[in-house]
């Protein structure tokens, strides 16, 4: 069973009203609803501009009740940062005091969590100051990030989460990731791939994600179509014989070098058997597992009579091709 509760607050008092929140779930249910081919993957249940706290706490609790295979929340909305630690803060938390001082502590989401039996339990918050969940303190020992919890932040403790075209910036990212991008060779998307996509994705002066995790192993959230089929890595030992061969290329690779084409020849001509091993090595390529020799472009290396070789990433997935792990 996998399940995600995505909380969306727009509708603050006054000029803390925001914008994009509940945007940012429905865009986020749309990307984790199903997987790549529209197979079910999360029951995911929506909150829209909830008032209270107390309804937050419980939906929270019903989320991490039992021993679910996964269990993500999401929260897009207003984060403070108090005397007594972070919090996440809805309209009646401010009505009632004026100020952030009353809003849902994160240490009491996190000892909710603590609790849980469910196995993978995956908190992402796109609210500022939202780094502080999850942040170690000596003096208490619910602060310890407990198995199978992994938590992904818009920014750090002292950071704001930005909003941009209609949605929060890193949930923009987060959508994409989610839609194939931050997907690894096999098309499996994790809470960790997420956080390299998204983390890549920011300048060195903009707000900076927050990573925290203790997994054995990442679960994967989406299956997607992998964008080099499966047939392709496993062709690795048959284009490279060893890890650290170099593949001579020439003309004959490239499917333009042919006399139907209006432009100049250069023999050897297009070679059907090689043009097919050069598309495969440029799609391999795409993916950082195959580099051109001495030239900056694959093209050139054909043209040029060059040739191409593994990356370290490369010699990795051919290892494991050639013990019969793929």
């Amino acid at each position: 069973m996998r399940r995600a509760l995505l909380i969306g607050i727009n509708n603050y008092p006054g000029t803390l009203r925001l914008g994009g929140c509940i945007e940012d779930i429905h865009c986020l249910k749309d990307a984790i609803e199903r997987h790549g081919n529209g197979e079910k993957n999360f029951g995911v249940k929506l909150l829209e501009d909830v008032q209270t706290s107390e309804e937050i706490m419980k939906n929270i609790i019903e989320l991490f009740h039992d021993d679910a295979d996964v269990a993500l929340l999401y929260f897009s909305g207003h984060g403070y940062v108090g005397a007594t630690g972070a919090e996440i803060v809805t309209p009646q938390d401010v009505l009632n005091s004026g100020s952030y001082y009353k809003g849902i502590q994160m240490n009491d989401i996190m000892k909710i969590v603590h609790k849980s039996k469910v196995k993978n339990k995956i908190i992402i918050l796109d609210c500022c100051h939202s780094g502080q969940i999850g942040k170690f303190d000596i003096t208490d020992t619910t602060s310890v990030l407990g198995e199978g919890i992994s938590i992904l932040t818009a920014c750090r403790e002292d950071e704001s989460a930005m909003e941009a075209g209609g949605h929060g910036l890193f949930t923009e990212l987060l959508c994409s990731a989610l839609q194939g991008g931050a997907a690894d060779f096999n098309g499996n998307i994790t809470i960790g791939s997420i956080y390299a996509y998204i983390d890549r994705s920011f300048g060195e002066w903009e707000q900076r994600p927050v990573f925290k995790t203790n997994v054995s192993a990442f679960v994967s959230l989406k299956k997607v179509e992998p964008k080099v089929p499966l047939r392709i890595f496993r062709e690795l030992p048959n284009l490279f014989s060893s890890q650290d061969e170099i593949h001579s290329l020439d003309p004959s690779y490239e499917y333009t070098n042919c006399p139907e084409e209006q432009h100049k020849l250069v023999k050897p001509y297009a070679n059907k058997d090689n043009v097919n091993k050069f598309k495969q090595l440029q799609q391999l390529q795409s993916i950082g597992l195959v580099e051109p020799v001495e030239e900056q472009y694959m093209y050139f290396a054909a043209m040029n009579s060059t040739g191409c070789r593994l990356t370290p990433l490369g010699k990795h997935y051919w290892r494991l091709v050639k013990n019969d792990n793929i």
